[in-house]
């Protein structure tokens, strides 16, 4: 092989490289889905991403006779050593062609992060929990959904050469929309719709700022105790809400609030992956048509369930799990009507006992795990 060459990125020019590293890495990989350039951009790009202020953030291509054949990101979080302690650093965007391109750039992320004084190297975070995290370990026969990460079946034992070793993997479910759900699950989403103080209702587009803060109150609250947890900025909110809002509908984004308290949300959108998939990444010359009536045309094919979260006094009991099913029964409800039916559901933490349990309650099967590593550095 010829001789790999890694760049910093540090122009625009360097991060279309970055984000067209992929190309080469799954050039073979029919379930590989090339994301748009401009969402990719507006992610890697520190005056439109507000993670960048709280983060320190490299990002590498590797090279070979001129070409790209990987990439890797090197990011200290302010937000998650105050969480979970000083001297962490993390990378991401992990992706290569082969054994020595990953090597070459571990070792780089890792230089860069020892140079600041990290004493643990943690990921793929890419760049955070509320983003795509892990690389996948299990579940490579079919193709990412919206949001969430591909992988390489030899990553696993590259990163594990390198003195890596798992932190914690990430389960993620699918459910056969079209199938009915057990009886069991249904009595006790009657349950809920018996009790009189709980309530359960679409999010409210017309207060869209003022839902979105609620849902963030929520959110921060029931996943504080999660590993890997880092509470959302409101830049961050604000960001994510703007993007969203274009795929966010009332009939499949809830709420519930017990005693008139909003206590539980839940959020699905479509797979926008499923609607770019022959696009290449190219919203040009004709792209953007296609993208607009595909997500207009009121089909709603795949869906997936990025966020939901239910406040920790109910978490552990019978109505937490009861909330829980009767949104995403609702919501399944009203997706089928429009035409959909595959639903993902995740990412949930491995040791996630009681989320786990629900998702297995109404049918949903483990199709596919990621995994985040950590390696001690300093």
């Amino acid at each position: 092989m010829s001789t790999v060459t890694i760049r910093q990125v540090t122009d625009n020019a360097g991060l279309k490289a970055f984000v067209n590293a992929t190309r080469a890495v799954y050039e073979n990989d029919p379930n590989w889905i090339q994301p748009l350039m401009m969402e990719r951009m507006d992610v890697l790009s520190a005056d439109k991403n507000p993670y960048f202020q709280h983060a320190e953030v490299a990002l590498w291509v590797a090279e070979r006779d001129g070409k790209p054949v990987g990439r890797i990101s090197a990011q200290i979080d302010s937000l998650a050593q105050e969480k979970w302690g000083p001297n962490l650093g993390h990378f991401g965007f992990f992706e290569v062609t082969d054994q020595e391109v990953g090597d070459a750039l571990l070792a780089t992320a890792e230089a860069w992060l020892k140079a600041r004084g990290m004493k643990r190297m943690q990921g793929p975070w890419s760049f955070s929990s509320a983003e795509e995290v892990g690389t996948l370990i299990e579940g490579f026969d079919t193709p990412p959904v919206f949001m969430m990460p591909h992988g390489r079946p030899q990553y696993d034992g590259w990163l594990k050469g390198q003195g890596f070793d798992k932190a914690k993997d990430m389960l993620v479910y699918e459910l056969d929309l079209l199938m009915p759900p057990p009886e069991r699950a249904l009595r006790i989403v009657a349950m809920a719709e018996k009790n009189k103080r709980l309530t359960m209702r679409p999010i409210d587009m017309k207060r869209f700022d003022e839902e979105v803060a609620v849902v963030l109150d929520i959110y921060n609250e029931a996943w504080s105790d999660n590993w890997g947890y880092v509470p959302f900025t409101k830049a961050e909110v604000e960001h994510g809400a703007k993007a969203l809002k274009p795929i966010v509908k009332p009939y499949r984004t809830y709420l519930c609030e017990y005693d008139g308290e909003p206590v539980a949300f839940m959020l699905t959108i479509p797979d926008v992956n499923h609607k770019i998939r022959d696009l290449d990444g190219k919203l040009l010359p004709f792209g953007w048509a296609k993208v607009a009536y595909r997500m207009m045309n009121g089909k709603e094919d795949r869906c997936r369930v990025p966020l939901m979260g239910v406040r920790k006094k109910f978490q552990k009991g019978p109505l937490g799990a009861a909330m829980a099913m009767w949104m995403i029964r609702q919501s399944q409800q009203n997706v089928v009507d429009r035409g959909a039916t595959f639903g993902e559901l995740g990412w949930i933490l491995e040791d996630n006992d009681g989320m786990n349990s629900i998702l297995e309650e109404i049918g949903c099967k483990v199709y596919k795990k990621y995994r985040v590593y950590e390696k001690t550095i300093g």
